[in-house]
């Protein structure tokens, strides 16, 4: 079980950052270089939920 808690955590926080991306990108002036970093921390999430689907 305590997996599928990680996966539900995880999940959480994915959804998190894509609600701060699409926030970031509706300002005129929004720093691409943070929208970035902020896509990369989301595709590791994503990455960790894949692969503890897979355990």
């Amino acid at each position: 079980m305590a997996v599928d808690a990680r996966i539900r955590e995880l999940g959480i926080r994915h959804s998190d950052l894509e609600a701060k991306i699409q926030k970031e990108l509706q300002h005129p002036a929004h720093d691409p270089l943070h929208v970035s970093a902020l896509k990369k921390q989301k595709l590791k999430l994503k990455e960790e939920i894949l692969s503890l689907r897979q355990r």
